[in-house]
């Protein structure tokens, strides 16, 4: 037991027992599982120490604790999770009080509190690809607040928005992720009270992943859909299933039927939508999917609707 005692037996028996040198990320149910073969748990404490590797179980009877302690008192095998020794103790505390705030009843929203950058630094690109790593997003919504940069990430469920949340608050988001300026990027992730996010428009500050059918916002044309840097200066650029198109030397007038198609030879268009922006001809094309928004990228970008170079894309 590396020199370790596993048990003091000068204090004073209590129903809350404290466990150390826990794995790291020591959830709940496996605290339950050690202890349940002793009595009730009516309370767990997770992540506690500056290690974040202690936790308290808190039995129903002063009984239960007191069997549990004495079993491995008396036992060769030592209680492990995981293959892990875990030291055991009675707690100074009588109970488990939590004094929670409304960001730590858990619910299938996070708010994740984006430190060390600006709202430009992190794309909602990027937030997505960092938080699906846990399982399907349903919706993301973005925006600036006091506190700095923040993102509304919504789940299809606790357990999953609970998992992400453990595994990376207090995290930050890999580097090759961020722009060659950002130092570093921590994450501080708390509950969110709302349970299922009003996004009406697609668009750089906000996405519905469950809605391919939603429109995106023309009023957020700067920044939707552009590319964010990558650490060797370069834009990386984050593929959609709609595309941007400006049209440049344009001597005829493009209509929805000339964009139709054209953008229709390679898959079913689902909506367009026409802008002026900067004194130029813009166009969005939605396509169901992304790899149908891929190839008609590849195979239009550059090239022109009209014979001698007319509406260049």
């Amino acid at each position: 037991m590396s020199g370790q005692t596993q048990f003091r037996y000068t204090q004073t028996p209590s129903k809350v027992l404290h466990l150390r040198n826990l794995p790291w990320e020591c959830g709940e149910e496996e605290l339950i599982e050690l202890c349940r073969p002793f009595g009730m748990i009516v309370n767990t404490m997770c992540g506690v120490g500056a290690n974040r590797n202690q936790a308290f179980v808190e039995f129903a009877d002063l009984n239960q604790a007191i069997n549990m302690v004495s079993y491995y008192a008396s036992s060769t095998e030592p209680a492990k999770i995981r293959g892990k020794t875990v030291y055991i103790q009675y707690s100074n505390r009588h109970e488990i009080v939590k004094n929670r705030s409304p960001g730590d009843v858990p619910g299938n929203v996070l708010l994740a509190t984006i430190e060390g950058v600006d709202a430009g630094d992190v794309s909602i690109d990027v937030i997505h690809l960092v938080f699906s790593a846990f399982g399907f997003v349903h919706k993301i919504a973005t925006f600036e607040k006091a506190a700095g940069f923040q993102a509304l990430i919504q789940y299809g469920d606790v357990q999953t928005a609970s998992t992400a949340r453990d595994s990376l608050d207090g995290r930050s988001i890999p580097r090759y992720l961020l722009p060659s300026h950002v130092e570093e990027c921590r994450l501080r992730l708390s509950y969110s009270a709302h349970t299922d996010l009003n996004i009406k428009f697609q668009s750089h500050r906000s996405r519905d992943y469950t809605n391919p059918y939603l429109p995106v916002n023309p009023t957020a044309m700067d920044g939707f859909l552009q590319p964010s840097v990558g650490p060797d200066g370069k834009k990386m650029e984050f593929e959609s299933n709609v595309l941007l198109a400006s049209i440049e030397n344009m001597q005829f007038a493009i209509t929805l039927d000339v964009l139709h198609t054209v953008f229709s030879t390679f898959g079913t268009v689902q909506k367009i939508l026409i802008f002026e922006k900067n004194g130029g001809t813009q166009a969005l094309i939605q396509y169901p999917d992304v790899p149908t928004a891929v190839a008609a990228k590849s195979a239009l970008e550059g090239h022109c609707i009209y014979d001698g170079g007319y509406c260049l894309w």
